[in-house]
């Protein structure tokens, strides 16, 4: 398919990027040098290619519930993963990455884990090959040059916009795009656990893949429940905003790895595996027994998943009743049972440093002395990184003054929430 800018393309950018003018007039280019990029990368003068693009996410709901096997509500939103792309006639997969120099290359005639390429592109690249074999799809080489907004560190999930986006090129190359969003996402989630050797949820991958509000019910871990949600937060004259306090992610395993270590601990002496087997109530009938075998910030963080399990019901709620004062007033909670009982604002090694805590306590006191309706909360794994916000749009410009002020200049983005999850701009303009 060659590629005119035309009135139908415009218009389906305006569904993925908003409706500013300037903003379409940047997409376009940005598509129009991602293809450039691909003939100059892989000498090519024909125009049979292929567009893809992958949203990043939010995390709306759910702070630190679905290693737990609890509930969760994400988003997809506008700043996304793109690709140019065309098969091969070999087993071979090279993609060119903006900002890389060298490609990511992966022989497809190999589908096991290759000692030394874990942590890498290409170890995603095979370990999603790989799951679709194993269900039976088929595999085939492709070139193809990736352009990513979805910053990596910026909380909104880069690995996983990606996994699905090269999950969706195998499945339109060489599956007439029959492969379910919901089920890309597990394959990313396979690939990342099985050949990048890093354990993660679903919750990222699969608003990559589904976009729009999405809740997830992970306690059937090997079929989560999944809920696409009608709602449209600029309807409501707010927009989402997530800020990047900086901070040191260095060493920060061991702080995200103890959270869901201490869930699952509590868990066990009360004789299950995971939280979601337990209620708020039981915890508080063994809190004597538990003090003594697992400590106090192991119950607290577990009356955080009880609790946050909860409040995303209350959310859904809230959405679907177009309640949107609720829904903030939710979210204000979930930032504080998190502030508070999760414990996870700030690492408990390095106190002097808590960018996430000043940044909400910040945007607090902003709230309060504009007098306006508004929440915010840690947003993702936490320690360091990102806060998100709900303002009323008249309020955005004085706010990112203040807090670029001291965070620094493009450390709050402003964010639209992608009702489209994972596609193929080919198929959908066909």
């Amino acid at each position: 398919m060659s590629f005119v800018f035309d009135d139908r393309i415009i218009g389906l950018f305006k569904s993925l990027y908003g409706q500013d003018e300037t903003a379409i007039d940047r997409q376009t280019q940005r598509y129009s040098n991602s293809i450039a990029e691909f003939k100059r990368l892989f000498s090519y003068d024909g125009n049979e290619l292929e567009l893809f693009s992958t949203p990043g996410r939010a995390e709306i709901g759910g702070n630190h519930t679905d290693h737990n096997l609890g509930k969760v509500l994400a988003a997809g939103v506008n700043l996304d993963s793109i690709a140019v792309s065309r098969p091969r006639q070999d087993k071979t997969v090279t993609i060119y990455s903006k900002g890389f120099k060298d490609p990511f290359i992966a022989d497809l005639n190999i589908l096991e884990p290759v000692e030394g390429e874990e942590g890498t592109t290409t170890s995603l690249i095979r370990g999603i090959a790989a799951r679709f074999g194993q269900l039976g799809f088929e595999i085939g080489g492709f070139d193809a040059y990736i352009a990513s907004e979805v910053l990596p560190g910026s909380g909104l999930s880069s690995s996983a916009s990606i996994e699905v986006l090269i999950g969706t090129i195998f499945s339109h190359l060489y599956n007439g795009g029959e492969v379910d969003p919901k089920l890309l996402a597990q394959i990313g989630q396979y690939a990342e656990n099985e050949f990048f050797g890093k354990p993660c949820g679903l919750m990222d991958q699969m608003a990559c893949a589904v976009g729009g509000f999405v809740t997830i019910d992970f306690e059937d871990e090997a079929n989560p429940v999944v809920e696409k949600i009608d709602f449209d937060i600029g309807e409501q004259g707010y927009d989402l905003i997530v800020v990047d306090t900086g901070g040191n992610h260095a060493d920060l395993t061991e702080d995200y790895a103890a959270v869901p270590r201490e869930m699952r601990k509590v868990a066990r002496v009360m004789g299950g595996s995971v939280c979601r087997e337990f209620s708020m109530e039981d915890l508080i009938d063994n809190i004597p027994m538990l003090r003594e075998k697992v400590g106090d910030r192991a119950i607290l963080r577990a009356m955080h998943f009880f609790e946050e399990n909860n409040r995303v019901e209350k959310q859904v709620a809230a959405l679907k009743e177009n309640d949107f004062s609720a829904f903030l007033q939710l979210v204000n909670q979930s930032g504080s049972s998190s502030w508070r009982w999760l414990q996870n604002v700030y690492a408990p090694h390095n106190p002097e440093e808590q960018g996430i805590t000043l940044c909400l306590a910040l945007t607090e006191q902003f709230i309060e002395k504009r007098g306006v309706e508004g929440a915010c909360r840690v947003h993702g794994g936490g320690f360091a990184g990102t806060i998100q916000a709900y303002l009323p749009r008249h309020v955005i410009h004085d706010y990112k003054y203040m807090i670029e002020e001291i965070f620094g200049k493009g450390s709050v983005t402003v964010l639209n929430i992608r009702r489209l999850g994972t596609i193929n701009i080919n198929s959908i303009l066909a």
